[in-house]
């Protein structure tokens, strides 16, 4: 039996649908998992003592083989939460294909996911391969074909090799979907659907998801089976070592300005990610953040940039070698870098969803943290939305006094302007405003010309009327 696409998480807790057992109370340490040996020595190893709260909840019942549907902002340590009870489970190499499928929506993640798995099984012998786009494939099937035991994989590049026979999906026994929502964002629907095919259907399902939109319920209707539901935080809630600030600034030069300042006032920022809503403004926030600080300090992630600049960026900044990070959303999730003291939001995201994961680089692992959003009147619109996802009212800080305000250009007036005119018509379709359609003189002509093809007699006595009229002239 199947989830129902419309329900929500109260609706499963009334249902009876979920299973909540007595397994999910507290555990004050990891050794009441009865983890094995070698998987308690690789958590020493890690230097983590005790288990955050998504862990003590999702543990026990992935040991115990249920299907898994974790709701959990980032940074609370939700991939140790399904990739420890993984290792128990597989214990050791066996055969030449891979037992467990770990899909995810971006390669960074990916990587950072088979990261913490070589890490947790330091002291077992699977094997582990992450498979993704951007790059040939041809190394990485010589990694599967060498055997397998865990493949972790963007869904796209998955299918590639599949289809090409390279994967043999009859041994799979558990397939996580790590991310759902930014993978449901970024159009995976159609190939996650092809997986769910080709996989066995006596499987175990684990899904993990900071928040909970319609496109994940639909996508649980048809992945789980009588799902154990945890939940830590209600969804899309920001951390609560996350202090919030925003700023309503009328430009984009202003928002350097504000920028700068902040650059220059704040003694306490030792890391930061400046996250920004285009390629073009990454670029040009890293050009004026370079020029201030030195290309040795500031490293820019994007979609543009090669897929071994990305890696070099995200490893640069994890090993502190460098100390602003300018990206997308493209690195907004699962990016697991410590101790970032700061996120500054430049352009406020249209995906509402990914305000969560943006701030959510900030304050994990139960440190404190900082996140600051730059609005303009026409980012007002999804702020206000972003509010009534996380249920808070974000602190709304004044410009400081020595922050030069500058004027706004015609051109970016004009933007903003259609921009609200767009925000006003979704809300209410009759809306016209001031950038509504309006005929030219063109396609007034046009209109003309097709009516007189369909009217030919009224069109004669116009064309009559306009002779008479120049006869007169003359």
């Amino acid at each position: 039996m199947s989830i129902p696409s419309t329900f929500g998480l109260s609706d499963f807790r009334s249902s009876g649908l979920f299973q909540l057992k007595a397994y999910l109370c507290p555990m004050a340490s990891f050794e009441d998992f009865k983890f094995n040996r070698q998987i308690l020595n690789a958590i020493a190893d890690s230097g983590y003592t005790e288990p955050t709260p998504i862990q003590q909840k999702a543990i026990p019942p992935i040991l115990n083989g249920q299907d898994v549907m974790g709701i959990a902002q980032t940074g609370t340590g939700k991939t140790a939460a399904y990739v420890l009870p993984l290792v128990m489970k597989l214990k050791y190499a066996q055969g030449e294909h891979a037992r467990a499928l770990i899909l995810s929506p971006t390669r960074e993640l990916a990587m950072q996911i088979e990261e913490n798995i070589r890490k947790y099984s330091a002291y077992t012998d699977l094997r582990t391969v992450v498979v993704y786009g951007g790059i040939g494939p041809k190394t990485q099937i010589e990694q599967i074909n060498k055997g397998v035991d865990i493949i972790v994989a963007t869904p796209g590049r998955f299918m590639d090799i599949y289809l090409a026979g390279h994967i043999q999906t009859k041994p799979l026994q558990v397939l996580v979907l790590d991310e759902a929502d930014k993978m449901m964002d970024m159009g995976f629907m159609p190939q996650i659907n092809r997986i769910l095919e080709v996989v066995p259907r006596k499987r175990q399902n684990l899904l993990f998801s900071a928040t909970m939109s319609d496109k994940v319920h639909n996508l649980s209707a048809n992945f789980l089976e009588f799902p154990t539901v945890v939940e830590v935080t209600p969804q899309a809630t920001p951390a609560q070592t996350v202090k919030q600030q925003l700023y309503h600034v009328p430009n984009i030069k202003t928002k350097i300005n504000l920028l700068k300042h902040l650059l220059d006032e704040e003694g306490n920022i030792s890391k930061l990610i400046v996250f920004c809503k285009t390629r073009t403004a990454a670029e040009d926030v890293y050009k004026y953040l370079s020029r201030r600080f030195g290309e040795k300090d500031v490293r820019v992630l994007h979609a543009n940039k090669g897929q071994n600049t990305r890696i070099n960026s995200i490893n640069s900044f994890k090993e502190d070698e460098v100390k602003i990070l300018v990206a997308t959303d493209v690195a907004s999730r699962g990016i697991d870098v410590s101790n970032v003291s700061h996120v500054i939001n430049f352009d406020v995201p249209v995906v509402i969803e990914d305000y969560v994961h943006r701030i959510g680089r900030t304050g994990r692992a139960l440190q404190a943290g900082e996140a600051i959003t730059f609005c303009n009147p026409a980012e007002e619109y999804y702020v206000a939305k972003i509010e009534k996802l996380i249920r808070q009212t974000i602190q709304v800080s004044p410009l400081p006094e020595n922050v030069f305000v500058e004027q706004t250009p015609f051109e970016e007036r004009q933007d903003q302007a259609r921009e609200i005119d767009l925000q006003k018509r979704k809300e209410n379709p009759d809306f016209k405003g001031a950038f509504h359609e309006k005929k030219t003189a063109t396609q007034r002509k046009k209109f003309d010309a097709e009516k007189a093809k369909r009217n030919p007699r009224v069109a004669a006595t116009k064309t009559k009327g306009l002779f008479k009229k120049n006869k007169k002239k003359h």
